[in-house]
């Protein structure tokens, strides 16, 4: 089957492409030299916007297409910055700017006020206009300060209580065996909605 992963982050597409080993599936990015329009993200939800990434890019490429939207979600900003995520501290900040704006505002806040959790919602659109999602979290803290550098986004900053390090500390393996990402995409092959129809 030809899946299309609707996505212009190319750590997301190395960690699908890492959630897809071994599954009968021809997986179709960016980097396969395919461009794709800029989808506006403006849904108040991490399953809005999934979907209509997910359905978008379906209409335009004609092929069955995967779509991720996830973010960090921090108890002592009220769920924030949640599907603001990747804007969060402006537009074109980058991955490091954003991690030292959240140790700064976080900065006075004790330990036991630092719980956080990551969220994903993996849609899936097929051309026909049908559509399901999928959703994964997984629950911890925001550190004090960056401690590892593997991985992405806000990965350095937040502590897994399941794997007791950073995702930034982690390995690629320790990550997709608890990531939200994982086990929303875990979800969405369970569901059978990946094999040949």
């Amino acid at each position: 089957m030809k899946v299309f992963l609707a996505t212009k982050n190319k750590g997301k597409i190395k960690d699908f492409e890492k959630l897809t080993e071994g599954i009968n599936l021809e997986v179709v990015t960016i980097l396969d030299g395919l461009d794709i329009p800029d989808v506006v993200e403006d849904g108040e939800t991490f399953e809005e916007n999934s979907q209509k990434k997910a359905k978008e890019i379906a209409d335009y490429t004609n092929i069955v297409t995967v779509s991720d939207d996830s973010g960090l979600c921090v108890d002592a900003l009220d769920g924030g910055p949640g599907v603001y995520s990747a804007r969060f501290g402006g537009e074109n900040t980058s991955d490091s700017e954003k991690n030292q704006k959240m140790l700064e505002i976080l900065k006075d806040v004790k330990k036991e006020d630092r719980k956080a959790h990551f969220v994903s919602v993996v849609s899936i659109a097929f051309p026909n206009g049908e559509i399901h999602s999928f959703r994964g979290e997984i629950e911890g803290e925001i550190l004090f300060e960056a401690q590892g550098n593997n991985g992405f986004g806000y990965n350095p900053i937040f502590y897994s209580y399941e794997l007791g390090k950073s995702f930034g500390q982690a390995s690629d393996e320790e990550r997709k065996s608890v990531s939200h990402r994982a086990r929303a995409f875990r979800k969405l092959i369970a569901s059978g909605l990946l094999e040949e129809k």
